[in-house]
């Protein structure tokens, strides 16, 4: 239940659940008092030679009284247009009741028996933090995010939601990370006794984990975090989440005077650069500590080592394990053994072994090679080492003894699909979370005593979990340059090859991260309907490593939305669906892959969701977190880097006259990694462009953040109910239009 790994399972999620947005025709629908139109003022900026005019470039000061009227006048459009859709009431009614049917549940295993668990009932808004004694003990509440006082600044900001909760490692405190009403810049940690839930009165704030989150020194009475750094007035917003630093706070001591220990101008003889991330990292059951500084959107880092009882000494002795070109992205510690995960000479990764007293690249052992399938992940277990890895989309566990020239055992897993692994150093075996496409998540733990993994009961089947009406195919589909591009289809089983499905296709694309497998109860109210959902695994993902990676970033951006484009006509050729019945949708990242499909090619969708989506790529650099994704995208001030931005950002594209496909945009007021007027600036320019007279619609959270962090889970319900309902409108199914039959329709009974 690592915080980054949360956030970032979260964020996925909603990004597939946003891609819930699939393309419609164009259908008259109930509409309200007019859409509020954004008046043009055009600004022109010259990037080595080329002209781009912006015109709604003052949208990017939300602050301004004028673009606050005119957001809210669009949300307050949007909600009516899509409340107005009949058949929605129904199919929110159908998604709460999903929903309410099972808990959302994860775990973390700490030694004694005692387990952490985040979970949210039916019911419930927000996830809680429950502390469970064994497999077979009863939960206890531990934190629930809602009845915690923050900071008078930071009340009324919308829901509380844990992002990150980090027990000491003997168990008795755990420190978590609040976010109110989803702003990540503003999360407050605070710190509770796990036999009472008292808090010990320690809160920072600021406490931004995008890093790592706290990490408890062996003594248990200290913990290493990041925070943001505090601007003095009139500082660059892009300046905020730079110059990282890792700080100690000891418990009892006021946050103000904690020492930064690594980090930006902390350790003399190591150089950070200010755009850099730092963490420290320590080990639960070891003597060492990892530094760790990283770009944090590329896969590899610098690592350091050192002594956790001497990383708050002024001079602590670190030394290098790697830098950045050793293309290292994991390190895992056991005794004296340092197992690395890089693909330095792999394209898809290999695992090595080298010493602690003396790491040595060069000369270190391989453990695990290379071959056709791609290393994701290795976890350091008391007993072994336990290495993920991605088979053609499907998860994989190799058990690798620490013994000298061990013979690797693979685990036997219940079923084919994705997993997550947790261990912790200090037990034997691993906690392992397992999905497939048409099988809800189950939490189960392998014993290496027995060699069986067993259902730990600790996230409950539900009445949904395992649908024998939905079945899944994997298939490739060659793009434009010769290249297979993996493509999953998951659809109802009744389902016939005739053109008429509706069907929403999904991607990202980005930061090296693959669209694995998932599952959830809510889109059964999709598949009930007759829908398709496809994920295209497109370049610049980790689905081949970060060969597969490099070939979607930066300069090869544009193999990005190109796949995703071929995997759409894919679906139409193959009688899936057709471009009347056919939606792309994209999230974070991902809108740059949507946002440039529907202005490459408007006519092979008819409808498009882009929730808090990247658009204006040449403005990004301009925000807090665009500077920390230059090596990911670009920067504007080489010439080579504006012509990539220019030729991957959705924004520039728009031309006007245009038939473009229906799209809801979806943003949340208080995202501090998408910045709301991204999505505001691009539905304003698309709204005066299109020639269509299909809707382009802008919706607002004004309680939440990027995606659902820090929203209400009825929030997530109504987002949910709008994007299918938008889309079924769009498609022209008979309940979802004015007139049709809400009793129910052929369509939704196929």
């Amino acid at each position: 239940m690592e915080s980054n790994d949360t956030a970032r399972f979260a964020e996925l999620l909603l990004l597939m659940i946003v891609q819930c947005a699939s393309m419609a025709t164009s259908q008259s629908a109930p509409k309200p008092a007019g859409q509020p139109v954004a008046p043009v003022r055009a600004v022109t900026t010259d990037y080595f030679g080329t002209k781009v005019v912006d015109a709604y470039r003052y949208m990017e000061d939300t602050t301004r009284p004028e673009v606050q009227k005119w957001m809210k006048a669009q949300n307050d459009y949007t909600r009516a247009v899509l409340a107005g859709i009949p058949g929605r009431a129904r199919l929110l009614a159908r998604i709460q009741e999903l929903d309410q049917s099972v808990p959302d549940v994860s775990t973390q295993r700490l030694p004694g028996g005692l387990y952490l668990i985040m979970k949210r009932n039916s019911n419930e808004n927000v996830a809680k933090l429950y502390v469970r004694r064994g497999l077979s003990g009863k939960d206890r509440v531990l934190i629930d995010p809602e009845k915690v006082q923050l900071t008078p600044p930071n009340r009324g900001k919308g829901s509380n939601a844990i992002l990150y909760c980090s027990p000491s490692q003997d168990g008795k405190y755990v420190a978590v990370g609040i976010a109110p009403g989803g702003s990540e810049h503003d999360t407050e940690m605070h710190v509770f006794e796990t036999a009472t839930g008292h808090e010990t009165g320690d809160v920072i704030l600021h406490a931004w984990a995008a890093a790592s989150d706290p990490k408890w020194l062996p003594r248990n009475k200290s913990f290493i975090y990041n925070r943001l750094q505090t601007l003095p007035s009139g500082a660059p917003v892009t300046e905020i989440e730079q110059k990282v630093r890792a700080y100690l706070h000891v418990l009892g001591t006021k946050p103000t005077a904690d020492l930064a220990v690594f980090g930006y101008d902390v350790v003399p003889t190591i150089q950070v650069d200010p755009t850099h991330f730092a963490s420290v990292q320590s080990i639960p059951g070891s003597d060492y500590a990892l530094g760790i500084i990283s770009t944090g959107v590329s896969p590899n880092s610098a690592f350091y080592i050192a002594r956790a009882e001497d990383v708050a000494k002024i001079n602590t002795p670190w030394r290098k394990i790697a830098d950045f070109s050793d293309d290292v992205t994991n390190i895992a510690v056991h005794g004296s053994d340092i197992f690395i995960l890089t693909y330095k000479g792999a394209i898809r990764d290999k695992v090595i072994r080298t010493s602690v007293l003396n790491p040595d690249l060069t000369t270190a052992e391989t453990v695990v090679a290379q071959s056709q399938s791609v290393i994701t992940g290795i976890n350091a277990a008391e007993d072994a080492l336990y290495v993920q890895v991605l088979d053609a989309g499907i998860g994989r566990l190799l058990r690798v003894p620490y013994r000298p020239k061990a013979e690797i055992q693979e685990v036997t897993l219940p079923f084919k699909g994705r997993i997550s692994v947790d261990t912790d150093p200090r037990l034997p075996g691993a906690v392992l979370n397992m999905t497939s496409w048409t099988k809800a998540s189950a939490i189960y733990i392998y014993d290496p005593a027995t060699n069986h993994v067993k259902d730990t009961g600790l996230q409950p089947a539900g009445p949904y979990g395992n649908p024998s009406n939905i079945e899944s195919v994997e298939v490739k589909v060659r793009s434009d340059d010769g290249m297979l591009i993996p493509l999953s289809i998951i659809y109802p089983k009744s389902m016939k090859l005739d053109g008429s499905n509706p069907t929403w296709l999904s991607g990202y694309g980005a930061y090296g991260v693959s669209s694995s497998p998932f599952f959830t109860q809510l889109f059964l109210a999709w598949y009930e309907h007759g829908g398709i959902y496809a994920v295209c695994h497109v370049r610049g993902g980790g689905e081949y490593g970060e060969a597969w990676h490099q070939a979607g970033k930066g300069p090869t951006k544009s193999n990005t939305w190109m796949d995703f484009i071929v995997c759409a006509q894919y679906l139409i050729r193959h009688r899936y669906t057709s471009a009347a019945r056919l939606a792309g949708s994209g999230m974070s990242a991902g809108g740059i892959m949507i946002g440039r499909a529907i202005t490459a090619r408007p006519d092979l969708f008819a409808a498009a969701i882009d929730w808090v989506g990247l658009s204006d790529m040449l403005r990004f650099e301009a925000t807090a977190n665009g500077v920390p994704n230059i090596p990911e995208f670009g920067t504007v001030k080489t010439k080579a880097g504006f012509e990539a931005l220019y030729a991957m950002s959705p924004y520039v594209h728009i031309k006007d006259n245009t038939p473009y496909p229906a799209v809801l945009f979806i943003t949340g007021a208080n995202d501090p990694r998408v910045d709301s007027w991204q999505m505001a600036k691009m539905a304003a320019r698309l709204q005066a462009a299109t020639s269509s007279a299909k809707p382009v619609l802008l919706r607002i959270s004004y309680q939440g953040g990027h995606g659902s962090i820090g929203g209400k889970e009825t929030e997530f319900q109504d987002i949910l109910a709008d994007i299918c309902s938008f889309l079924l409108w769009q498609f022209g199914l008979s309940e979802f239009q004015p007139g049709g039959n809400v009793a129910g329709t052929v369509e939704n009974k196929r």
